[in-house]
C-alpha cells in the first residue's frame, strides 16, 4: 500500500516519477580529480628523492640534470597515469557489459530493462538462476492458495554467510545481491541503491582506506632507500665541512658538495622500478580484463600472483546461452510419435515469458510455431535443483483437452515413466552417446489430463540433445 503499486506494475510515466525521486539503482560512484591521480604519483619516497635531486641540480645551474631528473619523473608519472587508465576504461567496458537486467512489468506488460533503471514499486518476475536485483518483497499468485505455497529458495550466503538457501514465502523479503536457486515469482521491489541493505552496509565500510601489500612494500623500499641517502649525505657533509672545511656558492661547479649530494641521491634510488611495476600490472590487468575478470585494483594482481592455493566455489552452469538443439539427432521413445511431435511437445512446455534459455531455444526450435497459438498454459512448475524437471499443464483451445508434459534430467523423466524397465537400456545408451558427442541431454514426456506430477501416468516420448 505504501509503494501504490499493484500486480500489473506501474506506468512509465510514474516509474521516471520514482526514477527522478529515488535516483538509478546502484551504489554512488566514487570520482576522482584526475589532476591529484596524476601528482599522486609524485608523491611517495622514491619521487621525493627525485625531487630532492631536481632541487639540487637547478641551484647548481645544471640545466642538463635537472631536466634529466624531472623527464624521468614525469615519465614514472604518465606511464602510470595513462596505463592505470586504461585499465580503468577496459573494466568500466567490462562491467558495463555485463549489466544486470530484470524482468519489470511495466504499463502492464513485461519487458526487459536495465536493473539500474528498477524504482521502488516495480513489479518483477524473478526465477532460478537470477541475481536479486534490488531488495524486494515476494508477492502471491493472484486468487493462489497460500497454504499449499512452494516457497523460493534464496541464496543469502554473499550476505549473510548462511552455507544453505533460505526459504521465502509471500511477504517475505530478498536482498539486493542473492541467488534465487529455486521457484518463479512476482515481487515488488521496495528498495534501491544505498537504500538497499547490501546499499546500506556498503556505506558502513565505504570510509575505510585499504592499503595494497605493494604499496607497502614500495613505502618500505622508498624508506629504506631515503634513510640509506640520508646516512651517506650525512657522511659527505661532516666529511666536506667538518673535515676539509669546503664552502660553496652558488653556481655551476661553485659547490662540490652539493654535486656529490646529486649523485648519492640518483644513485640512491631505483629510477626504473615505478615504472617497471606500473607498466607490468596495468598489462596484467587489462589482459584479465579482455578475459572477463573485473580488476578493481592494479595491485590485486600481484597479491593474486603471491597466492598458493585459490579456493573457488561454481553454483550452476556457465554458459553462453547460446544453446542449440540437434533436431536431426532427437531420439523418439515411444512408437509412433515422431520426431517432429516430440518437439511440438517440447516447445508447449515452455514458458518463455521469464525468456529461460532452454525453455526459449526448445520454442524457438519448432518450425510451426503459429500452430500454439492455439493452446493456453493453465499451470506451470518452474525447474528446481532438487526436482530437476519442470511441468507445464498445456489446454488445446479449439478441443478443451489438458494434457500435462514433462521436461527435464533424463533420469528423472525416465525415472517416471510407467514402462521405465522397457525403455531405460535403450534411453541410457543414447545419454552415454550423446555425453560422448559433448550434448546434454533433455527428456521429455507426457501424461493425459491435469493433476499433480506424481500422480499422472507418464509417457517418456524423446531425448534431445542440446550443444
Amino acid at each position: 500500500l505504501l509503494l501504490q503499486t499493484s500486480h500489473h506494475g506501474l506506468t512509465a510515466a510514474e516509474a521516471q516519477k520514482r526514477y527522478d525521486e529515488y535516483g538509478p539503482n546502484k551504489l554512488p560512484e566514487s570520482t576522482r580529480n584526475p589532476l591529484w591521480v596524476f601528482l599522486g604519483y609524485m608523491w611517495n619516497p622514491l619521487a621525493w628523492a627525485m625531487e630532492i635531486a631536481a632541487i639540487i641540480s637547478i641551484a647548481l645551474l645544471d640545466y642538463a640534470d635537472f631536466a634529466l631528473i624531472v623527464a624521468l619523473l614525469l615519465v614514472n608519472s604518465v606511464i602510470s597515469y595513462v596505463e592505470e587508465s586504461n585499465a580503468d576504461k577496459a573494466i568500466k567496458a567490462l562491467t558495463a557489459a555485463l549489466a544486470p537486467k530484470a524482468k519489470c512489468l511495466r504499463d502492464g506488460k513485461v519487458e526487459t530493462i536495465e536493473a539500474v533503471n528498477l524504482v521502488p514499486g516495480d513489479v518483477i518476475i524473478m526465477k532460478f538462476g537470477d541475481i536479486v536485483p534490488a531488495d524486494v518483497k515476494i508477492l502471491g499468485e493472484e486468487g493462489g492458495d497460500t497454504s499449499e505455497e512452494t516457497p523460493m529458495q534464496i541464496d543469502q550466503a554473499a550476505l549473510t554467510g548462511e552455507s544453505l538457501p533460505v526459504k521465502k514465502f509471500t511477504g517475505d523479503v530478498a536482498f539486493s545481491g542473492s541467488a534465487v536457486k529455486q521457484g518463479e515469482r512476482h515481487c515488488v521491489v521496495y528498495a534501491t541503491g544505498v537504500n538497499t541493505f547490501f546499499g546500506r552496509a556498503a556505506a558502513l565500510i565505504s570510509g575505510t582506506n585499504n592499503v595494497a601489500n605493494l604499496q607497502i612494500v614500495m613505502t618500505k623500499i622508498g624508506a629504506m632507500c631515503l634513510v640509506t641517502i640520508a646516512v651517506w649525505v650525512l657522511i659527505e657533509l661532516a666529511v666536506q665541512f667538518g673535515h676539509y672545511d669546503h664552502s660553496c656558492g652558488p653556481g655551476e661547479e661553485a659547490c662540490p658538495t652539493l654535486v656529490n649530494m646529486l649523485v648519492v641521491i640518483v644513485g640512491g634510488i631505483p629510477i626504473a622500478m615505478p615504472t617497471v611495476l606500473s607498466v607490468t600490472l596495468a598489462l596484467g590487468a587489462f589482459k584479465l580484463a579482455k578475459e572477463g575478470a573485473i580488476v578493481a585494483r592494479m595491485s590485486a594482481v600481484e597479491e593474486m600472483a603471491g597466492m598458493d592455493v585459490l579456493c573457488s566455489d561454481k553454483t550452476g552452469t556457465l554458459t553462453l546461452n547460446q544453446l542449440s538443439v540437434e533436431i536431426a539427432s532427437v531420439m523418439t521413445v515411444t512408437p509412433g510419435v515422431s520426431v517432429t511431435e516430440v518437439m511440438k511437445m517440447a516447445a508447449l512446455s515452455t514458458n518463455i515469458v521469464t525468456e529461460e534459455p532452454i525453455d526459449m531455444v526448445l520454442y524457438n526450435s519448432y518450425a510451426e510455431r503459429d500452430e500454439l497459438k492455439n493452446y493456453k498454459t493453465v499451470k506451470f512448475v518452474p525447474f528446481n535443483p532438487v526436482d530437476k524437471y519442470t511441468c507445464a499443464t498445456v489446454v488445446d483451445q479449439r478441443t478443451g483437452k489438458a494434457v500435462r508434459l514433462l521436461k527435464g534430467s533424463p533420469q528423472v523423466v525416465l525415472g517416471r515413466a510407467y514402462n521405465k524397465d522397457e525403455i531405460a537400456d535403450a534411453v541410457n545408451n543414447k545419454m552415454i552417446e550423446f555425453a560422448n558427442r559433448g550434448f546434454r541431454s533433455l527428456g521429455v514426456a507426457r501424461a493425459e489430463g491435469e493433476g499433480n506430477v506424481a500422480d499422472a501416468k507418464w509417457e517418456m516420448l524423446g531425448l534431445l540433445p542440446l550443444f
